[in-house]
């Protein structure tokens, strides 16, 4: 009971908030009462909640709160959704936390190229990493190759100190990030000498043709849509490629398109081609990130109404 209803109750004191059924404890017994929808409701996700604690991995309130949330009309039940498995490492375990992430990893399962497009914190980068690492360790391809556009707001490269290499650096830290949590730290820089892992700006990309590669062009709203052309026709055979971000943070300059953004109606009816979206619901950082993008959704949504003829920067079909 403990594992379900969480140390002091935490557990109960959040679904007592967020379902409409009362709950009551007794020992190991509880009683749920309220309209048959509320009742089954609760049941369903107490259900789900006894399911995953069976596995043995813990819940944590964030997962509590995700499985709440679920309607029960989803093609996957919270339970098997929350014991899906990307790749473990020395003991930690990554695997999708909501629906959306469910459905980009299965597509990145699926297709050749992949769109993951949404706000910061919904896994993009990260999951699309740990299914490079995992095709990589399962031996389906023989390299890595990530890369992201150097553009970045308020600085270029030649503000920067250092050599070429060192300026490029920053602009490519959170794919090392990702890296790091996933492999030994050791074994990071071993794969980039030997070149099975290559960590490179996009400008790398052009002439190539990348044969039996796990490929990543993070930050794709900063692409123009030259570089974005470029980039999808270095694909080779063997190879998958994952393009992530943000059409909400477009950094290019001027009044220059995204590669990102045009992309969609360019693509969006091609085969073997999946367009994954994901919203402030698949935030997966601390709660307040999920309650800050959705904030400057609204603002952005106001904007919009005040100024005829300007269209908020927001996904297709993603609430404000």
């Amino acid at each position: 009971m403990v594992s379900v209803l969480g140390a002091g109750d935490e557990f109960l004191d959040l679904l007592e908030r967020t379902l409409a059924a009362d709950i009551y404890v007794r020992g190991n017994d509880i009683q749920l009462t309220g309209t048959a929808e509320a009742v089954d409701q609760a049941e369903r996700v107490l259900r789900d909640m006894v399911a995953v604690s069976r596995t043995g991995q813990g819940l944590s309130l964030a997962d509590v709160e995700r499985i709440a949330a679920m309607d029960g009309t989803e093609p996957v039940s919270a339970a098997e959704l929350l014991t899906s498995q990307v790749l473990s490492h020395r003991g930690r375990t990554i695997r999708p936390k909501t629906l959306n992430q469910k459905k980009y990893i299965d597509a990145i399962d699926q297709h050749t190229v992949v769109f993951a497009i949404g706000p910061a914190g919904t896994g993009k980068t990260y999951l699309a990493v740990a299914k490079a690492v995992q095709t990589l360790q399962a031996k389906k391809v023989s390299r890595i190759i990530l890369t992201r556009p150097a553009i970045e707001a308020g600085e270029r490269l030649g503000f920067l100190p250092g050599t070429l290499s060192e300026k490029i650096d920053p602009y490519l830290r959170p794919l090392y990030d990702a890296l790091h949590d996933m492999l030994d730290a050791d074994a990071v820089p071993r794969l980039m000498t030997a070149g099975t892992i290559e960590i490179a700006p996009l400008a790398y990309m052009r002439g190539r043709t990348l044969n039996d590669a796990f490929i990543i062009l993070d930050e794709a709203q900063n692409t123009s849509m030259e570089q974005m052309k470029m980039f999808l026709t270095r694909l080779g055979f063997g190879s998958t490629m994952v393009v992530t971000g943000d059409i909400t943070q477009i950094d290019l300059p001027g009044a220059q398109k995204s590669g990102l953004t045009e992309v969609q109606g360019i693509l969006d009816q091609v085969d073997d081609i999946a367009f994954c979206y994901l919203t402030n619901h698949d935030v997966v950082r601390h709660p307040l990130v999920g309650r800050i993008a959705a904030a400057y959704d609204r603002y952005d949504a106001a904007r919009a109404r005040a100024t005829p003829g300007r269209a908020p920067n927001r996904l297709p079909g993603r609430p404000t």
